[in-house]
């Protein structure tokens, strides 16, 4: 099913298209507590905390077109913490519910090993219903809520905190 599909390290050259599908999410008000679009300025600081061996930013082509992301972070940016890392995965609009997701997510998974990731979390605001229904389906547990911490247009949201052990 992902056969036409290519997942490969980023590059400086692939940030305005990270950029363009991020900011795709903010209206929604379901992903992100970014209130307005960034700029591909905004994100270079970021982009490169990400390497290819130890936090990986990974772009997803599709006929050479690059239709998703994926972002392994540091957790709290401590050595002990090294083991830890939150996935983030951002899909343009054309490509969302075709189940790209879960097949990012196993991907991640699967890099986990190699990655010297032992645990995974993702944030997720607790109204995104389906982003908790995917990650749960991977076996990722509730580990934490932190009630009413991120305010969207006047409403104050939860944010949840999903984690998997992995090994």
């Amino acid at each position: 099913m992902f056969d036409d599909f290519t997942i490969r390290n980023a590059d400086m050259c692939d940030l305005p298209v990270i950029v363009d599908i991020y900011n795709t999410t903010i209206a929604s008000r379901m992903v992100t507590a970014d209130l307005e679009p960034i700029s591909v300025e905004n994100r270079v600081q970021w982009f490169n905390e990400h390497s290819s061996t130890f936090r990986p930013l990974w772009v997803v082509e599709n006929q050479g077109e690059i239709c998703a992301w994926v972002s392994f972070q540091s957790f709290y940016g401590r050595p002990a913490y090294n083991a830890t890392a939150e996935i983030s995965i951002y899909i343009h609009p054309d490509f969302r519910g075709r189940k790209l997701g879960k097949y990012l997510i196993q991907k991640a998974i699967d890099a986990c090993p190699s990655l010297q990731i032992k645990t995974l979390l993702g944030f997720i605001f607790g109204h995104n219903e389906p982003s908790i229904k995917i990650f749960s389906s991977f076996g990722f547990e509730k580990w934490a809520q932190l009630p009413n911490v991120a305010e969207l247009d006047g409403i104050e949201r939860d944010l949840i905190i999903l984690g998997k052990r992995l090994f």
